[in-house]
């Protein structure tokens, strides 16, 4: 180990991404409980449409932060931690029916009616249970990197390197075997979301995520039955154009038989749209969510 590792500056990270920040602090902190569970979510501040934001499987609420940064202001900025994940609690059940539970949650806890959610990968999986089962609630939705047709082959390596992580002394470690699982990551990048997936603790690093099986048949079921949710609201779909988790002609079949769908494609981004192309998806989102 260097002895000089840094966890890199998140306004820094996001300018050098082209995402043009009006305001760099840090956003405010929710906690909320449901049946039991605590749970967790950023509040970026925000006057407009309030916008609940689902992050992807392993991930945290913080994946989101540089879209937030270059959103802020024009819309009410949440973004969810879902149970197991960041700093909301561990749990018994992890059934998507309890996750979009849980988003609703958010939203009558924050005193909002109906909402504009966007959610990647098992967060668009979510977000589309929220919209079928309560259709009140939705106003529109934007997924991102998911639809009936994905390869989650295309994530068994990204799996594997999470389903081994373990507590460490020095998150520096998490970082060099990350880089190594991925040479062509931006090792800066790479740094601040490890940052975000652990917590110090007096030893050194633990990771937040349960990282226990999850129910993979039950989620790719979910998945499958995506397009039959989302037919009575309007649907971006977002799909990173080097992405080898949804293949293109899958996200033209969903967005295509969608009445009111579309299809982005993003471009220099894989399945982390998010995190590798935060600008393009900034813009597609602010035009689709904000209007």
């Amino acid at each position: 180990m260097s002895g000089n590792f840094v966890i890199p500056a998140v306004a820094e990270l996001a300018e050098a991404l082209g995402v043009e920040i009006h305001d760099p602090a840090p956003p405010g902190e929710i906690r909320f409980t449901r049946a039991g569970c605590r749970l967790h979510a950023l509040d970026w501040g925000g006057t407009g449409a309030p916008i609940l934001l689902l992050h992807g499987g392993g991930l945290t609420a913080h994946t989101w932060d540089f879209v937030c940064l270059g959103l802020r202001g024009a819309a009410r900025l949440i973004a969810l931690d879902l149970r197991g994940h960041g700093d909301s609690d561990w749990s018994d059940d992890y059934r998507i029916a309890t996750l979009a539970a849980d988003v609703v949650a958010a939203a009558d806890h924050l005193g909002f009616g109906r909402v504009r959610l966007a959610g990647m990968s098992l967060g668009g999986v979510v977000a589309a249970h929220v919209a079928e089962a309560y259709p009140d609630r939705v106003d529109r939705l934007a997924i991102i990197g998911v639809a009936p047709g994905v390869d989650f082959e295309g994530t068994r390596h990204i799996r594997a390197f999470m389903s081994a992580l373990v507590p460490v002394r020095e998150l520096e470690t998490v970082v060099e075997a990350a880089m190594r699982a991925n040479p062509r990551a931006d090792r800066s990048r790479v740094a601040y979301r490890l940052s975000t997936m652990f917590r110090r603790t007096p030893g050194g690093w633990e990771p937040k995520a349960d990282l226990r099986s999850p129910d993979f048949p039950g989620i790719l079921a979910a998945v499958e039955g995506m397009a039959g949710q989302l037919t009575g609201l309007p649907v971006l779909l977002v799909r990173g154009e080097r992405s080898k988790v949804l293949p293109q002609a899958a996200a033209e079949r969903l967005a295509g038989g969608i009445p009111d769908g579309r299809l982005v494609v993003v471009p220099d981004a894989g399945h982390n749209v998010q995190e590798d192309n935060p600008a393009a998806l900034i813009t597609a989102l602010r035009a689709f969510l904000t209007s």
